[in-house]
């Protein structure tokens, strides 16, 4: 993704694109967390004492990682890291940190480079990445297939040991999801259409319902791209803007993965007796920021980040298999949602810059 953006080509656009990108994610962010910790997602006594079991090995490897009570400082040191040494650690933080870097000044070679052999060889690179990556995804297409097998292993073991004590937490990680999720849509995407376009949003919004629904039904950034590409012609953005800024966004412009999140970040610090303070929300606000960069942009693709937030956190291997089991017998429907957001996202945020840059027309009778 980082290396997808092209210097030459964008250049202030680009970056327009990219402060728009982040800003809104960040926004989304801290939303999301806000909405967690409003909702409160937690299990009854009976039930927080029983997946708590294995808290005492939890804290012990808390302390022992030095991830517990470590100042934001720190936090940030922590992130620039031997990329093998992260890679063999399995520390996703610091990958992802590393893999934008190294994609952005892979970019910068290709675009600024006098010599053309350094050229070649950084393309050739990125060739081998990008096959890499198809592999890859192949590969996970495969295991997807016998996934729900153990989704409904995790479900049912979870349900057998809590029974009906999780239809309340469940509830209300949904409540939190959704409710989140429609704000962002229906209340600050317009929003920032009336302010930053002075123009009513309703018309805009209502030629992006196709868009929309397509990401709600597919689940995924990827497969909403070509109706996304018809919206924005449709609004008169120019295709110069739309063919950069739409993949970009679906791959790097996870709104929805931002408002997630959080809501089983709080679920884990109320099983597990984990405090949030302030130092603790601002490190969760930034994992999740970096971890939504790193979201896949295919069915179920965020699921998979709570691993690294969640390790982030300094909770034990088998606390973060718990929260995620709770999370993936649910997450096909909170899925639909958060995938709407993200490309409404994408889709908001390439038709407020076109309009800021003069690359689109106006719509009739807006």
């Amino acid at each position: 993704g980082a290396a997808s953006l092209s210097l030459k080509d964008s250049g202030r656009i680009g970056g327009r694109v990219l402060v728009w990108y982040l800003a809104t994610s960040l926004f989304a962010t801290v939303f999301g967390v806000f909405m967690a910790m409003l909702m409160d997602p937690t299990l009854p006594a009976a039930g927080a004492e029983t997946m708590a079991a294995g808290q005492a090995e939890g804290v012990k490897a808390l302390a022992a990682n030095g991830t517990g009570g470590a100042s934001f400082g720190d936090f940030l040191v922590g992130i620039f890291k031997n990329p093998f040494e992260a890679l063999a650690s399995g520390n996703f933080l610091s990958i992802i940190v590393f893999a934008i870097a190294f994609g952005l000044f892979a970019r910068v070679l290709v675009d600024t480079s006098k010599d053309a052999d350094v050229v070649r060889c950084v393309r050739l690179l990125l060739d081998v990445f990008s096959g890499a990556e198809k592999v890859s995804f192949k590969l996970i297409e495969c295991v997807v297939l016998y996934f729900p097998y153990g989704v409904f292993a995790l479900t049912a073991s979870n349900f057998a040991r809590n029974g009906t004590l999780l239809f309340g937490p469940y509830l209300r990680i949904t409540l939190a999801v959704v409710v989140g999720v429609s704000a962002m849509i229906l209340v600050i995407y317009p929003l920032a259409i009336a302010l930053f376009c002075r123009q009513n949003p309703i018309p805009v919004m209502l030629k992006m319902k196709d868009t929309m629904l397509t990401a709600f039904i597919t689940r995924s950034s990827a497969a909403a791209l070509p109706v996304s590409f018809r919206t924005m012609d449709g609004l008169g953005v120019a295709r110069s803007l739309s063919s950069f800024s739409l993949p970009l966004g679906a791959t790097v412009n996870m709104n929805g993965v931002c408002i997630h999140l959080p809501v089983f970040v709080v679920l884990a610090a109320n099983l597990f007796g984990h405090s949030l303070g302030a130092v603790e929300l601002a490190m969760l606000c930034l994992s999740i920021l970096f971890a939504a960069i790193g979201a896949g942009g295919v069915p179920g693709g965020s699921v998979f980040l709570l691993f690294m937030v969640l390790e982030n956190m300094g909770l034990a291997a088998d606390q973060v298999s718990l929260v995620v089991a709770l999370a993936l017998g649910i997450n096909p429907i909170l899925d639909m949602f958060e995938t709407c957001c993200n490309v409404a996202g994408d889709n908001v945020c390439t038709y407020i810059v076109a309009k800021n840059a003069g690359l689109g027309r106006p719509l009739p009778n807006s």
